[in-house]
């Protein structure tokens, strides 16, 4: 029998989203393909530097120590549009810095997307707008990262937030929202009772869940054992519309540790505190202010990411000067 990937969390990356390509990808853009293959040629052996995602899958890898080696409870594969050779930079630089990543897929100019359902992946990342639209288009559980400064620590604790409307949840509260901030307080007390539909990244958060319950069992067996991951949400739901968000994940059958609901309050300073090592969120406006302070996903689902609404947003970005662009497309 083959090697499963059922019961394991799978996180699909692409190389973008794992490493710093920002000078490759200039090339690439640049110079075209010819020029880029033999840019990564020449320097097989110099190591790429970490990118917005590394720090999130470094620490997620390391909770294998809770298994068996031989049956993780995380896997991580690379997906990537570079060709296998212009792969080998990838790969050895992933051997560089020690990450546990054995399995790959290389399509030379075109995106692996459609490999995330059959490979039971909860979430792909990939700093490739197209890419990622793409994706969340056919249902898919994808994000872009977002170009951030990085400043990591040694440590292994794990620390994820999520927004909840259009990541956690579906976008159906959430179209009330934007039409009429009162008439969605009232519906969210009408159907207080009524579970949310799951959203694009449900099911990663119950795979999380799966690994801390792991991480309560080591507790239990080791005192001396300190619990590494924690999980928020950062939402700006408030009283009365935050109990429905709270009874839905209890009705899914999943957790958290701390729950922010701000109310319009800029999450982006909350955020700088919390310190997570990645944060997920549908909407452009937010994530201008926590791409600055934290490593940041956009999730394009839903209402918020309807073509006006993107253009909107992307204008409020240029306007204010800040980056928004992802780091790679390889």
């Amino acid at each position: 029998m083959g090697y499963s990937l059922e019961d394991r969390l799978v996180i699909g990356v692409a190389s973008s989203a794992l490493f710093d390509l920002s000078e490759s990808d200039a090339v690439f853009r640049n110079r075209g393909e010819e020029a880029y293959r033999s840019y990564q040629e020449q320097r097989l052996d110099e190591h790429l530097q970490p990118g917005v995602a590394f720090s999130f899958v470094r620490r997620l890898l390391s909770l294998n120590d809770l298994a068996q080696p031989d049956d993780p409870l995380v896997e991580v594969i690379v997906l990537s549009k570079n060709d296998p050779d212009t792969g080998l930079r990838v790969m050895r630089s992933i051997e560089h810095h020690g990450l546990d990543i054995t399995r790959a897929i290389f399509q030379q100019g075109r995106s692996p997307y459609e490999y995330i359902s059959v490979l039971n992946i909860a979430l792909f990342l990939s700093a490739d707008d197209g890419d990622v639209a793409k994706a969340a288009e056919m249902g898919l559980p994808a994000g872009r990262v977002l170009t951030a400064s990085l400043a990591d620590t040694e440590d292994d604790d794990l620390r994820i937030a999520f927004d909840f409307d259009g990541v956690l949840a579906d976008d159906s509260s959430e179209k009330i929202a934007q039409a009429d901030l009162t008439a969605f307080r009232e519906h969210e007390v009408q159907n207080v009772r009524t579970a949310h539909n799951a959203g694009p990244l449900k099911d990663l958060l119950a795979g999380i869940n799966r690994i801390q319950q792991r991480e309560v069992e080591r507790k239990e067996a080791d005192d001396d054992y300190q619990i590494r991951v924690r999980v928020s949400i950062v939402t700006a739901r408030n009283a009365p519309a935050h109990e429905r968000a709270i009874l839905s994940l209890k009705q899914w059958g999943v957790r958290v540790n701390d729950a922010f609901f701000l109310g319009g309050i800029d999450k982006g300073p909350v955020l700088e505190v919390l310190k997570p090592h990645i944060f997920f969120d549908d909407q452009l406006k937010n994530l201008q202010s926590s791409s600055s302070r934290v490593p940041s996903v956009h999730i394009p689902f839903g209402i918020a990411n309807l073509p006006a609404r993107v253009d909107d947003a992307r204008r409020e970005v240029d306007a204010s000067g800040e980056d928004f662009e992802g780091g790679g497309s390889c």
